[in-house]
């Protein structure tokens, strides 16, 4: 019996877990639910969930984890920008993954599942059956189909309504837009491009259970959960505490400060052009080109790739696509009078834009507010200058 116990651990440390078929757990074994704290990095700024094995009579230390992507994927970034990566479950020795997490400084919590051992083994079953090659990929989405989503959902697959969601866990239920706020700061790039590419679809009020794509909030439905009308969750400890550090980002890279730099250039150059009677073509060339771009990739975000989350984006209204060809004629001495009207309807639209934001039909970020000034300003001053005489 010892005999057959050191041979399993050998051929366990040598392929990294690569069972045949899933070993009979022991009484010994533990299951339990990881969650890891966000990192510096956009990717893992929501943080992490994570299953884990554990049998140290059978030496299994292991971590199911379904939030890998693989980088040689032929056209990986076009399939991750159309939304059409498949994500997949990989299995690694838990102490290799804990030092990934140590290395970042991201703190790791773990919740053992009070199972029986053949719940246990149950689980354990489902998760080698999953790691199979033809299993373990899986279709991607940010909201409802992520390495957090996936815990609740194995869980209940395994054992279907014997585990019971509590629906009162949560004090207040949030929109999923105010959910990605909860990690990601307004006044940075990595917030604002998110509420520039992401539509009113997400200013929804989540349910209770898609809250959970949060790893916090997994973590929270756990410990109030019950299977076979007991807590679901035995004990829950810290395995790795993040060392304090200053994540206070500077205010010079802060797309605030740039964008209301943005806002004044423009007006001072506008209220030069009013004043001397001239037009700066190439700027209004610039701004043009630009949310015309931008309008660009709102379409094909919306209506071009598989992200459900960037679906009515009103965003489209300010960054108007067909500025993208007026632009070549802004950018002419002398271009057609109904550029003039044109100019005002482009106004109107970023006013537009912001009844919707003030009826919640969609929340825009608060630094899309210097922006809308500078064009506005731009756009009244181009109305005005199609209708002088004599344009420099």
């Amino acid at each position: 019996m010892q005999l057959k116990k050191i041979l399993f651990i050998l051929l366990f440390s040598f392929s990294v877990l690569g069972f045949a078929q899933a070993p009979e757990l022991t009484p010994q074994s533990k299951i339990s639910v990881v969650t890891c704290g966000p990192g510096s990095e956009l990717y893992s700024t929501f943080g992490h969930s994570a299953i884990r094995i554990e049998d140290t009579s059978l030496g299994i230390n292991a971590i199911y984890n379904y939030g890998t992507f693989d980088f040689t994927t032929p056209n990986f970034y076009m399939k991750f920008v159309r939304g059409k990566l498949d994500y997949s479950l990989a299995r690694q020795s838990f102490p290799y993954f804990l030092k990934e997490y140590e290395y970042e400084n991201r703190w790791v919590g773990s919740q053992e599942l009070q199972l029986s051992l053949a719940e246990r083994q149950e689980l354990f079953n489902f998760l080698e059956t999953n790691y199979l090659p033809e299993n373990r990929d899986y279709k991607y989405d940010f909201f409802y189909n992520n390495c957090a989503t996936k815990i609740w959902d194995i869980l209940k697959e395994v054992y279907g309504d014997k585990l019971v969601f509590d629906e009162n866990y949560l004090k207040e239920l949030h929109t999923h837009r105010q959910l990605i706020r909860q990690k990601v700061k307004i006044n940075s790039w990595s917030g604002f491009g998110i509420d520039l590419a992401l539509g009113s679809v997400i200013d929804d009020i989540a349910t209770p259970k898609e809250h959970m794509f949060l790893p916090d909030y997994i973590m929270e439905q756990l410990d109030v959960a019950q299977l076979n009308g007991q807590p679901l969750v035995a004990q829950s400890k810290v395995l790795l505490e993040a060392n304090s550090e200053d994540t206070t980002s500077s205010f010079f890279a802060s797309p605030e400060l740039w964008l209301i730099l943005l806002l004044i250039i423009i007006l001072v150059l506008t209220y030069f052009d009013f004043k001397n009677n001239t037009r700066r073509r190439w700027l209004d060339f610039i701004l043009f080109f630009s949310t015309g771009l931008i309008g660009l990739l709102i379409v094909f975000l919306w209506f071009f790739t598989d992200h459900g989350t960037t679906a009515g984006n009103f965003n489209i209204l300010w960054a108007f696509p067909p500025n993208l060809i007026i632009a070549f004629i802004v950018a002419q001495k002398r271009g057609p009078n109904w550029i003039a009207k044109y100019a005002i309807f482009l106004a109107i639209l970023i006013v537009v834009s912001g009844i919707l934001w003030m009826f919640g039909l969609q929340l825009f970020s608060p630094l899309i507010l210097a922006i809308w000034a500078a064009l506005i300003a731009r756009y009244l001053f181009l109305f005005w200058s199609y209708h002088k005489p004599k344009i420099a």
